[in-house]
């Protein structure tokens, strides 16, 4: 079980795992051990996550959103198998944190009369700078 916050909890029927050997140094660590772990959330079937939660988590979850409604996490940073479970736990369990975080609507606002006016002074000055870049005549 994975605790997000105080009403939403993960099951551990919803992620599934699995090992595979790291790239990387190690030595025959490498070679013989197991350290790689992919973990498997099912987002889509999860009872704990509302709808809205869900949408904000498909969108934050980018490419890591399978077509089947799932979050596939692959962590390989340490030598242990143990420390890259936990690693990639935290980080699901961060993803989620996030997605539960409602984001603030935008209020349009105008421009002010003196931040219109300032853009136009700017855009004049600017064209005259530009307009003095111009074939020197030999007129003297």
């Amino acid at each position: 079980m994975l605790l997000i916050t105080g009403d939403i909890t993960l099951e551990d029927w919803e992620m599934t795992e699995s090992f595979a050997r790291s790239s990387g140094p190690g030595g025959q660590n490498v070679n013989k051990v197991n350290t790689a772990v992919e973990l498997r959330f099912e987002a889509e079937r999860s009872p704990n996550l509302s709808q809205p939660i869900k949408a904000r988590l498909k969108r934050l979850a980018g490419r890591r959103w399978t077509t089947d409604g799932a979050i596939v996490l692959q962590v390989q940073e340490t030598r242990s198998q143990a420390r890259n479970r936990e690693i990639a736990r935290e980080r699901l369990r961060e993803l989620v944190l996030k997605a539960t975080e409602k984001p603030k609507k935008r209020v349009p606002t105008k421009p002010t009369l003196g931040s219109q006016r300032r853009r136009l002074a700017a855009k004049t000055q600017r064209g005259q700078v530009k307009a003095l870049r111009g074939k020197v005549s030999n007129d003297e």
